[in-house]
């Protein structure tokens, strides 16, 4: 695209293969922008919510993915629309900053688009729209402020964390066991975390999932679990005091770099090359015997001949762990990664209490445990369901469960959930609007009703009149000054949140509105779209 001046000064625009191009402007273009936005938006309205339903997602290679995480079902879709591929930006983002959240500030920036397209329709300028969700949206964030309330806990009381983690999981597939699940998040997040910095490193904490059993057989292992079993039968299947060998270097013969040939036109020259072989490989195994180790984690595989070697030696072999287990391993039991057998030695072996080879179900699948490591903040949180897609969702919902206490660590207030923090915004913004002159008036009161949307989903989604549900509960706040009051969802007989025990993270509810309103920003000042023909059908 250039621009260029004819005789008379005026500008226009020449557009590269012009014929296979489809330019949109102004109105119409904003129109079609937000048009796509809220489609996205509509698919995952249905999810919001402890009865929100599931979605069930095919990817081209034929796995099935059934879940109602707004993150992964947006990563799972196929979004051709760029403007829609913002919208599962949105989701990501909020996904990696806050970890929970993810489906309300979609459903969110839809119902802003929505109350946008009126305001556009009305003939209000898109640049006094966006002033006006400024505007709206810092009395939000005062207003949570004013609502949030401090939990207390500790190491050893966290009723009060455990009912916040409950609540992400809440809609899940694994809220039969969420609370169960929490107190494994709680005591993995405890286990990691530095109080004083308030600093928690997840990339400590691993989720691995197994399928067989039930959730209810998830336990948090203290220490590292490798989905692999030792390279020969007859090997220990346990070992107290482990000391460690982690290579990166395989138990192979060595290859020259250059294309090499070999000739052997006797026994004599293939028995000299068998035992130069064997030489090669008892050095490797008795370079690892002598630094003391008595246990060998292989980043690749080993030869027979090695693999026989290790288990007369008596020790206990992993081979082909990946890189990223093998650098948790190392960091958890305070070991150095070996590249080359020349650089083993005693200070580089990594340290753990004990580790074992553990058979599971009847197919007797194994996966080797390593506990009690020298860095005891590295843990595992083993994860157990009836299929594929059940451990899948239940790694979600850990993730989701892992955030949520690590946001209430870091920043311990609390607002109450069931749309109670949005209605409370929603009222205060509508009082706003009442003191503001001029267009922005307008957009403030659209932005209090797009607040209405994600009570109105949790009532429709549990099978409640959404007019007749939000509009008592605001009646209910204003009359009793009450900002807890919210959709009872699972039908518990009250209004109170607070007594339902249903806890949203402050920075989480702050977190959605600002992204949220940044997102529909940046749509409605796109008046001007270039692109090929089939790109904005």
């Amino acid at each position: 695209m250039s621009l260029i001046f004819d005789e008379y000064g005026r500008p226009y625009i020449i557009l590269q293969e012009q014929e296979r191009k489809t330019r949109i402007k102004g109105l119409d273009a904003i129109r079609s922008n937000i048009a796509a936005a809220r489609t996205l938006s509509r698919t995952l309205t249905t999810s919001l919510g402890p009865k929100g339903m599931d979605k069930m997602l095919q990817s081209q290679d034929g796995d099935v993915t059934v879940t109602n995480d707004g993150a992964t079902i947006l990563k799972e879709m196929d979004v051709e629309n760029q403007v829609a591929k913002l919208m599962v930006e949105l989701a990501q983002s909020q996904d990696d900053e806050i970890g929970d959240g993810t489906t309300g500030v979609v459903v969110l920036a839809g119902a802003l688009l929505e109350q946008a397209l009126i305001l556009l329709d009305r003939g209000i300028h898109p640049t006094r729209i966006s002033e006006g969700f400024d505007k709206a949206c810092e009395v939000c964030l005062d207003r949570l402020e004013q609502i949030s309330q401090k939990i207390e806990f500790s190491e050893k009381s966290y009723d009060e964390l455990v009912k916040a983690a409950m609540t992400t999981m809440s809609s899940k597939v694994v809220n039969r066991y969420s609370k169960q699940l929490a107190e494994i998040c709680i005591k993995a997040i405890f286990s990691v975390a530095d109080f004083e910095r308030k600093d928690i490193n997840l990339d400590l904490i691993k989720v691995e999932g197994k399928v067989g059993g039930t959730l209810e057989d998830s336990v948090l292992v203290n220490g590292i679990v490798l989905d692999k079993d030792v390279s020969h039968p007859q090997m220990p299947k346990a070992v107290d005091n482990a000391k460690i060998c982690i290579l990166t270097c395989p138990f192979e013969p060595p290859k020259p770099k250059t294309k090499h040939k070999l000739d052997i036109d006797s026994v004599e020259k293939y028995k000299d090359l068998q035992k130069a072989e064997q030489e090669y490989f008892r050095d490797m195994v008795q370079r690892v015997k002598d630094s003391g180790a008595n246990v060998v984690l292989c980043q690749w595989g080993f030869d027979d001949e090695a693999n026989h070697l290790l288990y007369q030696n008596g020790l206990l072999a992993v081979r082909w762990v990946g890189g990223v287990e093998i650098e948790l391993v190392a960091m958890a039991t305070h070991g150095r990664i070996i590249p080359r057998f020349s650089e083993i030695s005693e200070k580089k072996l990594g340290k753990a209490g004990k580790v074992r080879e553990v058979s599971l179900g009847t197919t007797h699948d194994h996966v080797i445990f390593i506990e009690d490591c020298a860095n005891s903040k590295a843990v595992t949180i083993f994860l157990r369901g009836g299929s594929k897609m059940a451990v899948d969702e239940a790694k979600r919902s850990v993730h989701d469960a892992l955030c949520q206490v690590r946001n209430l660590i870091r920043d311990q207030r609390i607002v109450y959930g069931g749309g109670s923090s949005e209605i409370a915004c929603s009222l205060a913004v509508s009082e706003f609007a009442d003191k503001v002159s001029g267009v922005e008036q307008y957009a403030i009161r659209c932005f209090a009703d797009a607040l209405d949307a994600i009570p109105s989903a949790l009532a429709d989604n549990s099978g409640l009149s959404s007019l007749e549900t939000v509009g008592a509960l605001k009646a209910a706040q204003t009359k009793q000054q009450n900002p807890r009051l919210g959709v009872d969802c699972l039908g518990r007989g009250t209004w109170d949140m607070k007594e339902q025990n249903v806890y949203e993270t402050l920075l989480s509810k702050k977190q959605q509105i600002q992204l949220a309103t940044q997102l529909v920003k940046m749509i409605l000042k796109i008046d001007d779209v270039i692109g090929p023909t089939d790109a904005l059908t």
